[in-house]
């Protein structure tokens, strides 16, 4: 512990995991972190996080495992591959898991902890970008029991500025996959407006103050509209990861008998945009098939 806070280990040191752990070491935390990438290590030391060479020694050192990584594969890699968390898990340790995934492997991931190891866990995706984790303003969705979620919720704290628990385990990502409805979907609404206010001649700049009183105003109009107008696609997330969240959406929708035609569309979208190449720019970059009239 230091001065009273637990030792937190961090397992994926991406746009996220930068940020998170910025704010967390700022908070007066201890971070030990690790990435498949080395550069992500160093670049994490530069702002106080110590190295670890693998997700076990993570583990080993702290009493709070958090991760943040991009696919399902990359979270079962990093909890149960070789050297990953559950070759040093424990009763005594808990792991917190912000990556969006599918629910059940959310589930099954808190099985084969509980019943391997006695290590308890919640996951808690997170909505708000690399600048949210930063500054400590993320949203959270979490689940997991009571007694976990009690332990948990200091550090979530310090992270975001609404942490919600939804219930038991899996129910903090399908309010994640509510938020992507919202979220993802909005990113090609946004794009059309834009694109027919350009093909229209008006001065697209004036558009979020203009809505700004009226039912359209939100976030993502007066974040993300201004840095579409310039084409700024440098990534505050990636757009083939809107692919693989939108991929999850559908599968969820499809098992929980509730239909998702909106984001079955934009996921058509995305695929074409990531297809020609633009995965790893912003998924306001969906934009560029508007641009370039390249719908098909």
């Amino acid at each position: 512990m230091t001065a009273n806070k637990p030792l937190l280990g961090f397992i994926g040191l991406g746009l996220m995991g930068q940020g998170l752990t910025k704010c967390l070491v700022n908070a007066g935390y201890q971070v030990i972190g690790y990435d498949i990438k080395q550069e992500k290590i160093v670049q994490a030391n530069s702002h106080g996080v110590l190295s670890a060479k693998s997700c076990r020694e993570v583990t080993e050192a702290s009493n709070i495992v958090i991760t943040c990584v991009t696919t399902p594969q990359d979270l079962e890699n990093a909890v149960f591959g070789p050297d990953g968390v559950l070759a040093a898990a424990s009763v005594e340790k808990i792991l917190i898991d912000h990556s969006t995934t599918a629910l059940a492997n959310t589930k099954d991931m808190a099985r084969r902890l509980r019943t391997e190891t006695g290590m308890g866990g919640g996951h808690a995706p997170v909505s708000g970008g690399p600048e949210g984790a930063e500054e400590g303003t993320l949203a959270i969705m979490a689940g997991g029991s009571v007694e976990n979620i009690a332990k948990i919720q200091p550090v979530m704290d310090t992270i975001s500025t609404t942490f919600t628990a939804f219930g038991p385990t899996g129910s903090g990502q399908i309010a994640k996959m509510v938020n992507q409805i919202l979220v993802l979907n909005n990113y090609v609404v946004l794009a059309e407006a834009l694109a027919l206010a350009e093909a229209g001649g008006i001065d697209a700049t004036k558009i979020p103050s203009a809505l700004a009183a009226g039912h359209a105003e939100s976030s993502l109009l007066k974040r993300n509209f201004p840095l579409m107008i310039e084409r700024n696609y440098s990534p505050r997330g990636f757009a083939r990861q809107i692919l693989k969240d939108l991929d999850a959406l559908h599968d969820l929708g499809k098992e929980l008998k509730s239909p998702t035609p909106m984001s079955s569309q934009a996921a058509s979208l995305y695929r074409i945009l990531v297809s020609k190449g633009y995965g790893e720019l912003d998924g306001t970059a969906i934009l560029k098939l508007y641009d370039q009239n390249e719908m098909v």
